[in-house]
C-alpha cells in the first residue's frame, strides 16, 4: 500500500509543478490543462477510495473471542465459568446460583490462561480452585 501512496504523492507534486509552470508561461493555456488534471485526479481519488473500502484484508476475520490455555492444567473460556478446578483431588465450592440478571456478554478480544494451573474467563468466574487438596 505504501508504494501506491508514494506514487500518488509524486503525481500530485508533478501536477503542481506543471500547473505553476503553465501559469507562469501562459495562463490561458494552463486553464484547460488544470481542468483535465482535476478530472483525472478526482477519478483516481474515487478509484483509490473504492479500493481502500472494498479490498480484501490479509488477516482472517474472527467471529468470536480467541481463547487459549497454554499452561499445564490451565483453563480458559470465552464466556463465564461456573466452577473450575485445576488441582489434584480438589473440588471447588459449588458455583453460586445464577441471578435473574441478564447473562454477561462474552469477551470480544483475547482470553488467555498462560501459566500452570491458571484460569481465565471472558465473563464471570463463579468458583475456582487451583491448589491440591
Amino acid at each position: 500500500m505504501k508504494p501506491l501512496m508514494y506514487t500518488g504523492v509524486g503525481l500530485c507534486g508533478v501536477g503542481m509543478v506543471a500547473l505553476i509552470v503553465g501559469a507562469v508561461v501562459d495562463v490561458d493555456a494552463a486553464d484547460p490543462w488544470a481542468s483535465v488534471g482535476g478530472g483525472i485526479a478526482s477519478l483516481a481519488g474515487i478509484a483509490l477510495a473504492l479500493y481502500a473500502q472494498f479490498a480484501q484484508s490479509s488477516a482472517p476475520a474472527t467471529s468470536g473471542p480467541q481463547v487459549s490455555a497454554d499452561g499445564e492444567r490451565s483453563i480458559a473460556a470465552g464466556g463465564s465459568i461456573g466452577a473450575a478446578t485445576t488441582g489434584n483431588g480438589a473440588a471447588p465450592a459449588s458455583a453460586p446460583t445464577p441471578s435473574a440478571a441478564p447473562a454477561p456478554t462474552p469477551a470480544s478480544g483475547t482470553v488467555t490462561a498462560a501459566g500452570d494451573r491458571s484460569i481465565a474467563a471472558g465473563g464471570h468466574i463463579g468458583s475456582a480452585s487451583t491448589g491440591d487438596a
